[in-house]
């Protein structure tokens, strides 16, 4: 009976240790273009409600989401319910668990610059189950190093185009996209000024292939080997996948003590993401010294905007919803 009883903790213990383990999507099945992501593909994918979707976020332990400081509009605890292991935003969902906040967390020096440390936690009200469904992800280390061109993929239930809204009944949205190394980056948005590329900064996409409104908080991840590591939060942009403007995200590896910080004893995982060959942006020289002397010049005005527009239009949320 002893021995048995062993065996048995042996074999539970083992599949509680796989399903804790970070950054693994069992049942993903990635293809390349493809624009609905099978259920499972992303467990780790939250959808952040105020009575209805409007960012997203990625679940890092089972007690803790990360998502962008602009998504949190009100600190009303009550007001919020977080979504895990959903499909569409109609429903049914089969694998989805709901959670309600205890703590919210936004980083102290947000915004310092314009969206600058664009990162915040919501610890949940209560501990959530791993399954195939729902899971952590890992998260970048600070040494982790995303060289220009590294593939990663972006996942969101945000709009399709500036001016297309997703349907609800459409599953989560998947696409892979190039890193943008950052004085690239700095280069492109010279244009509009108020978009300050910094260090806490990681730049993704190409034309017609990146984020939108509602894709906010939601996680830029790399593959490494068999795991996926969070390198970005969905920042800003210029809506939406317009050329020669990349997406900006909070860079995850720049937060990795804030974060360890903030989240105490939970198991957080960072781990090194590590990119190979060298780093074409490190000798990346911008031809552009100024607004008046870019190919987008003429839009300047335009661009800034649209930035300030997206900012506004998540601010105004506050003001449309009815918090109980």
């Amino acid at each position: 009976m002893a021995a048995w009883t062993l065996l048995i903790l042996l074999v539970f213990d083992t599949q509680l240790s796989v399903l804790s383990e970070c950054g693994v999507a069992p049942l993903s099945t990635r293809i390349v273009g493809g624009q609905n992501a099978t259920a499972g593909s992303w467990p780790w994918q939250v959808s952040l409600h105020l009575t209805f979707h409007i960012c997203g976020g990625t679940l890092i332990s089972d007690q803790w989401v990360l998502t962008a400081a602009h998504c949190i509009v009100t600190n009303t605890l009550s007001a919020w319910t977080l979504y895990f292991g959903r499909e569409t935003q109609a429903g049914p969902n089969a694998h989805e668990v709901s959670r309600r906040v205890s703590k919210i967390i936004v980083h102290p020096n947000f915004n310092n610059t314009f969206l600058n440390n664009d990162i915040a936690l919501m610890r949940l009200s209560s501990p959530i189950t791993f399954t195939d469904y729902i899971r952590p992800i890992c998260l970048a280390s600070n040494s982790s190093q995303f060289y220009n061109s590294t593939s990663c993929w972006i996942t969101g239930w945000g709009k399709l185009g500036k001016n297309e809204v997703l349907p609800s009944t459409t599953p989560l949205q998947e696409v892979q996209v190039p890193v943008v190394g950052n004085k690239q980056c700095s280069c492109d948005y010279i244009p509009a000024p108020e978009a300050n590329i910094t260090q806490q900064m990681i730049c993704a996409g190409q034309a017609n292939k990146g984020a939108c409104q509602g894709d906010s908080g939601g996680p830029l991840q790399c593959k490494q080997g068999s795991k996926w590591i969070q390198a970005g939060i969905t920042s800003f942009g210029i809506p939406c996948a317009q050329a020669g403007f990349p997406e900006v995200y909070a860079r995850v590896s720049e937060f990795q003590t804030w974060i360890t910080d903030q989240v105490g004893g939970a198991n957080a995982s960072f781990v090194t993401f590590t990119s190979s060959g060298t780093d074409q942006d490190s000798s990346f020289v911008c031809r552009s010294t100024n607004s008046t002397t870019s190919p987008n010049s003429g839009n300047s005005v335009k661009l800034a905007s649209e930035l300030a527009f997206v900012i506004i239009l998540v601010k105004m949320l506050i003001d449309y919803i009815s918090v109980p």
